[in-house]
Parts: C-alpha cells; sequence; structure tokens
C-alpha cells in the first residue's frame, strides 16, 4: 500500500483501499522515513491528525463500517443531518486546542464458536474516528517495524495469507505444531510495556498522551436490571484495549511484536528451527521435532511479557496423525478422491461448516415467511458467497456441493411453507427453479485452490 505509484488524484477511492491523493502523500514519506531508518523516532505527528483531508477520510471509513452507536446514543445519520463538515471542524478544533477528551466505550457481549462470550468496545463516533486518524498517520510509521509473520489487520495481508504460510511450512516438513492460545489478549496487555513499543518510534508528547487517555478510557454497559453501570478497570489495573476500539488492532500488532522479535533474539528460531505465524491474537509455531521444546520457550516468553497462556487449549500437535485449527481451517491428512492418496491440508473445520448450515437454517425458518422470497433469497447467497470467499482454500469442493443441497432443501421446504404446498415441493420448485428463476448461487461454481504436501 505504502510507496506504490498512484496516478488517481480524484480523491477517495469508491472501495476505499486508497485515501486521497495528500493522505497518502503523508503515509508514503512517513513509512519511507521509518523503513529507511529503523532508529528514528518521529516528533511533529499529533498535528498531522486534525488536518481537514485526514479527518474527512477517517470519517468516511469510520462511516463504511456501518458501526453501531456509543454511550452518547450519536449515529451517522445524525451528523449527516447536523452536518458532516461542521461536525468534523469542532472536533478538529477540540484535537488543535487540545481540549479533546476521550469518552466512555460501551461494551457489548457477543457469542463465541464455543458458546462463551467475547466483550468488545464500542467507542463513541467521535473517538473513532479521531482513533482512526492517529492511525492514519501511526500505521505507515509501524508497519515498516512488524514481522513478516504478522498477518493480522495489515495493508495487503490477510487471514488466508496466514493459512497459505502454515501451509508452506507443513509443506516443507514443519509438521510439529504448537497451537497457541492467549487468554484475553486484548484485555490483558500491559499498558506501560505497551507504551513503551509506541515510545520506541514516537517522541510526540500529545501523541503519546493522547493514546493514553484512549487505553483509559472508562467502559459502560447494563446489568441485569439494566442500569448503567461504569467502571475503570483499565485505568486502575494499567492493562487492556479495547477490542473494537478502531485503534486497538495496531497496537496490539505492535505488542505481538515483541514476542516475535524476541523469539528471534533469544536465537529459537534458529536453535529449534522453529516458525511462528501469527494473526492478531491467535498464532502457531512450527517445527520439525522440537514442538515441546518451543512450547517451554513460548510460554517463558509470555510471562516475562505479562500474558497468560491458556493452557486448556494450547497444544502440541503431530502431523498427519493429529490435526490442529488456525483461523477456521483444520490441518490434517486428507486424501485424494482421484488417487485415494493422503496428504496434508487446510479444511474448513466442522465448527464453521456447522456454524454456516445454523445460518442458512436460520435464514429459512418457518416463522420467516413472512418475507418476500427475493429477499430470503439475497441474504441466502449473501452467507453463502461470504463463506465460500473466505474458505476456497484445500479439497473444499464436496463440501461446496453438500451446502449447496442443504441449501436447496431448505429453501424448498421454506417456499412449500410460505406458499402451503403440498408434499415435498421438489415438482414445483426444482433445483433449476431455484438457481434459475430465484437465483439461489451455486457454491460449486466457485473457484476452490488446493492445497497439499506429500505425507
Amino acid at each position: 500500500m505504502y510507496g506504490v505509484e498512484r496516478s488517481d488524484s480524484r480523491g477517495i477511492d469508491v472501495n476505499l483501499k486508497t485515501p486521497p491523493l495528500k493522505v497518502w502523500k503523508l503515509q508514503t514519506a512517513l513509512h519511507t522515513k521509518a523503513k529507511a531508518e529503523p532508529k528514528y523516532r518521529f516528533y511533529a505527528l499529533y498535528d498531522k491528525m486534525y488536518r481537514k483531508d485526514v479527518l474527512g477520510y477517517a470519517y468516511v471509513c469510520c462511516k463504511a463500517n456501518k458501526g453501531a452507536a456509543g454511550v452518547d446514543d450519536q449515529t451517522f445519520e445524525a451528523i449527516e443531518e447536523y452536518g458532516v463538515d461542521k461536525w468534523l471542524g469542532e472536533l478538529a478544533e477540540e484535537l488543535r486546542a487540545k481540549t479533546y477528551q476521550a469518552q466512555a466505550v460501551r461494551r457489548v457481549w457477543i457469542e463465541k464458536d464455543d458458546g462463551k462470550q467475547r466483550p468488545i468496545g464500542i467507542p463513541t463516533i467521535r473517538d473513532r474516528v479521531a482513533q482512526k486518524a492517529a492511525v492514519l498517520v501511526l500505521e505507515p510509521i509501524f508497519e515498516a517495524d512488524l514481522q513478516p509473520e504478522q498477518y493480522g489487520y495489515r495493508p495487503e495481508q490477510s487471514a488466508l495469507d496466514a493459512v497459505r504460510s502454515v501451509q508452506k511450512l507443513l509443506d516443507q516438513g514443519y509438521t510439529e505444531v504448537v497451537d497457541a492460545d492467549l487468554s484475553g489478549y486484548f484485555d490483558s496487555i500491559p499498558h506501560a510495556e505497551l507504551m513503551k513499543s509506541v515510545a520506541r518510534r514516537i517522541v510526540d508528547g500529545e501523541m503519546l498522551a493522547l493514546i493514553k487517555r484512549w487505553l483509559e478510557a472508562p467502559v459502560e454497559e447494563k446489568d441485569a436490571s439494566g442500569h448503567v453501570v461504569r467502571t475503570t478497570r483499565a485505568k486502575d489495573q494499567g492493562q487492556g484495549t479495547p477490542q473494537g476500539g478502531v485503534l486497538s488492532p495496531l497496537l496490539a500488532n505492535l505488542y505481538m511484536r515483541r514476542f516475535i522479535v524476541a523469539w528471534k533474539q533469544h536465537g529459537h528460531e534458529q536453535r529449534l528451527d522453529a516458525h511462528i505465524v501469527n494473526y492478531a491474537d491467535d498464532f502457531v509455531i512450527c517445527t520439525r521435532d522440537q514442538a515441546d521444546e518451543a512450547l517451554e520457550q513460548m510460554r517463558q516468553i509470555m510471562g516475562k511479557l505479562k500474558l497468560t497462556v491458556n493452557e486448556k487449549k494450547t497444544r502440541r500437535s503431530s502431523l498427519p496423525e493429529e490435526t490442529f485449527t488456525f483461523l477456521g481451517y483444520t490441518f490434517g491428512r486428507c486424501y485424494s478422491m482421484q488417487t485415494g492418496r493422503g496428504y496434508i491440508s487446510a479444511r474448513p473445520s466442522k465448527k464453521k461448516v456447522s456454524k454456516v448450515t445454523g445460518k442458512v437454517s436460520e435464514l429459512t425458518e418457518g416463522r420467516t415467511t413472512y418475507r418476500e422470497t427475493e429477499e430470503v433469497v439475497s441474504s441466502l447467497n449473501s452467507v453463502l458467497r461470504g463463506w465460500a470467499n473466505y474458505f476456497c482454500l484445500g479439497p473444499v469442493r464436496g463440501i461446496y456441493e453438500a451446502l449447496s443441497r442443504y441449501a436447496q432443501r431448505r429453501l424448498r421446504r421454506w417456499l412449500v411453507r410460505k406458499h402451503r404446498v403440498k408434499g415435498r415441493g421438489i415438482t414445483e420448485y426444482p433445483r433449476e427453479y431455484l438457481h434459475g428463476e430465484l437465483g439461489l448461487i451455486q457454491l460449486e461454481s466457485f473457484r476452490s485452490r488446493p492445497l497439499w504436501a506429500k505425507v
């Protein structure tokens, strides 16, 4: 993203991947300087945040994410009605005059795949825009320092790239794997150590103070009685960055960098021939025959970083006899449908397959027959397309076919109930009708990308 030639100077691209020309030039200059001088410490960054073009692009990015309102209940619709230019001008003045204060973060809980709940922090739109402006300025600097093993929340990197990286290591014979899990990584990042990581590159006092205020912002949530409860845990305990905050991914990457750099500096990568692949708070360590030692050394480094290893979920696996799951993909032995020969590959985990079938079932429940057929088909297509766009690696052909058949059955049953047709509806709603006239997508037409290695 940074340092790439750009020919379009008309402003913000529709897909938001390319910022306005002046913002892009600022980011490119910062990244180039950081890359050329690894020990250089940046000053005079704070005033870049409230530049009109930077704040304007930050607002557009935040609006595109369609996030919920924070504790002040202010929505994007309300801001549009008030006047975006006026609203941004007032925020810019607060930042310029140094009267800006971070508001509390609204906490909500979302269900995880294992049935437990994960806390998500939702800053106000005002704070999200300010944080995004900071990210636009800081990310090019820290991007120059992040390690190649880190794939999460980075320009031109993705979870699929991390999956491919693991597969490549397996292909090369690194089949002893430590599948690691940290307990509440985002909530346990120590502020003092994190700020040292930031200050290693940033000496702008105003920027550092602003980041600290965001880290220490109070949290509000409703108790069982519906009353709002405010806590100051982050400030009191000196740890945590809200998962859901705009700045949090960058800070989380920056702190995880300490683990990867320590792993290399202590010589574990070379001595154990052990290689890390990291995405956000998930990571694996691939070795040839040193998984036990790698696991022990990982525990020691994490202890020094004041992070807690979840021992119940952290395990070592020996492929191809065993399996492990990383970023929704299960790695293990697969068999060729043509030859019957075994090979090691990633494939969608059973949990992720179960989750998408559950979503299809939910969209086609009997109580949803009041919806228009076009609306239901559109929802199904959105779910199936999104799932297949991510789960496209490895032997997915059979899974695609099974999911398509399942979606057909569920949609046909839904149509029978909606139109009170007797029987199973196979004659009235054949496969050709579902995919043709109604437009239900066929996953079999999606391109799969094989991953393989000899056992």
